[in-house]
């Protein structure tokens, strides 16, 4: 029997999978305490099961350590085998030194989980010079794509769109999106000089005048790329565009930010729990975390130690 153990915040979409897969589902409590220490508590006795832990990693360092905490008392409580499915995987970014005496996170956060976690599950993470997630993670993993059902939920939808990507990284699944849609797309230029500073050049389309724009980007998070997207559009004569982001990152105010610069909507994923979640994940997610579950990856025992 497989439980998912879902963390603050995660019991609904834990709830979908569960349905989906014929698991059963327990919330994980974290208690912080005033010094900034935390108390993790699981359901109970997992005597046999297999846990799989779920678990978004918008805020990936107060959560660092809880993951960690859960795995091993998972163990301890008789689950035969951890997974982790983070719908949204963080640290990835950071695949090389860019200048001397940084971190290379992405090898050292994949290390980490390792250290927890049987297997992995995660949905399109930000991936640059790493191929694959294969290539990181010596455990087994699987990465699902969203690039079917964004197709589906903007066919669906927005039958006239002209789908965009926000620069020249974007193309390759932009175009797939496009073409599961059967939606033109082009592809806006790019200029990052910091954090929040960006320009965005839009391409000149016929299309982009008579149909109505889809911004597709995999994270908002500052939100400067889509305000910047949004506002050319705008000054260039087309209609109110819609946002469409795989991930909800959403600093600060970054969502109404994004409104306010004159988006008709903003509709994401639900790999991050956000008031604009429209498309779920729930099945490629479940489908995936059988699939792993079934694999039979090697179990691990918890280190003997005292329990007082």
């Amino acid at each position: 029997m497989t439980r998912i153990l879902a963390f603050p915040g995660m019991m609904p979409l834990g709830e979908a999978i569960a349905a989906l897969s014929g698991a059963q589902t327990g919330e994980v409590d974290v208690h912080r305490f005033p010094d900034g220490e935390c108390l993790v508590t699981l359901p109970g006795d997992l005597t046999g099961e297999d846990a799989a832990i779920l678990a978004t990693l918008r805020d990936p360092d107060p959560l660092a350590l809880p993951l960690r905490f859960a795995a091993e008392t998972a163990r301890e409580l008789g689950a035969r085998r951890v997974g982790l499915i983070a719908p949204y995987l963080a640290y990835m970014r950071q695949d090389r030194r860019f200048a001397e005496g940084q971190a290379v996170s992405a090898p050292l956060f994949a290390r980490f989980l390792e250290e927890s976690f049987d297997w992995l599950v995660t949905a399109d993470p930000h991936l640059h010079r790493i191929h694959s997630l294969e290539g990181l993670f010596d455990i087994p993993v699987r990465r699902i794509e969203t690039a079917p059902l964004l197709a589906e939920w903007i066919a669906a939808n927005v039958p006239d769109a002209v789908l965009l990507g926000p620069d020249s990284e974007s193309r390759q699944w932009v175009s797939e999106v496009a073409r599961l849609a059967d939606r033109p797309y082009e592809v806006l230029e790019k200029r990052r000089s910091g954090d929040r500073s960006v320009e965005v050049s839009v391409p000149h389309s016929e299309a982009l005048r008579t149909g109505t724009p889809v911004i597709l980007d995999d994270i908002a998070s500052s939100g400067r790329t889509l305000i910047q997207a949004i506002e050319r559009l705008l000054a260039a004569g087309t209609r109110p565009p819609i946002c469409v982001v795989i991930h909800a990152v959403f600093a600060g105010n970054a969502h109404d930010d994004i409104l306010a610069a004159g988006a008709s909507r903003v509709v994401t994923t639900n790999s991050i729990p956000h008031a604009s979640n429209a498309v779920s994940l729930a099945r490629v997610l479940a489908d995936a975390a059988s699939d792993l579950q079934g694999g039979n990856p090697p179990i691990r025992r918890a280190a003997t130690r005292t329990t007082r």
